[in-house]
């Protein structure tokens, strides 16, 4: 696995998570084009989700993935809700995230918490930080996997992608996963300081 091409597929697939607005739209030829040169572990469920974009009316494919990723939430794609739920412990987390930015040299755009996958990607896209937060972060991936396949979403092989690039889970990060699939993420409602109180569902903030 080179930095390169892996650096291109995780592009890819943070622009193939992001809500289908026209920038992220006018941007598929491109990911298209990219995805050629990926092994294809990774390229095919990618172009199966450039695809679906590509010959999907925009109206229809916006609405489809407000009602997935902003109403369903076991479909969310902030990573740290999966394991810490809406509990002082994920404001914690997210101070870990934003730091693998500072180091990077980077800030999350768009006012996105920090563990928003498609920033998470375009993190890794160019540094290491991003892959070791995906890494930490596996059960996540693993549970929005799970639950994309639910919904017979094409967005699950985006995921899938993403997983391909990861080492093998560890039986620690399978047993959490079990647990979390059948008991739910941790509530405790309260603020996510220093980000203030934040709705965890949504895809598109």
């Amino acid at each position: 696995m080179t930095a390169v091409w892996r650096a291109v597929a995780a592009r890819a697939a943070s622009l193939l998570l992001r809500y289908p607005d026209d920038d992220v739209m006018a941007a598929l030829p491109t990911v298209r084009a990219a995805l050629a040169d990926l092994p294809d572990a990774v390229r095919r469920p990618l172009w199966t989700v450039a695809e679906h974009r590509a010959g999907a009316d925009a109206g229809t494919l916006r609405s489809g993935y407000v009602e997935l990723f902003d109403f369903r939430r076991r479909c969310c794609l902030h990573l740290t809700y999966y394991t810490c739920g809406d509990t002082r412990k994920r404001g914690e987390a997210l101070v870990g995230f934003a730091a693998a930015y500072k180091a990077a040299g980077l800030e999350v755009v768009g006012g996105e918490l920090p563990d928003f996958l498609p920033a998470v990607l375009d993190l890794a896209s160019c540094d290491d930080g991003g892959w070791r937060l995906l890494r930490d972060n596996r059960v996540g991936l693993d549970l929005l996997t799970e639950a994309l396949a639910k919904e017979d979403s094409v967005y699950r092989h985006a995921i899938e992608a993403v997983r391909q690039m990861l080492p093998p889970a560890r039986p620690g990060d399978l047993a959490a996963a079990a647990l979390l699939a059948r008991t739910g993420p941790p509530v405790e409602q309260v603020g996510l300081e220093p980000y203030g109180p934040v709705d965890t569902v949504g895809g598109r903030r």
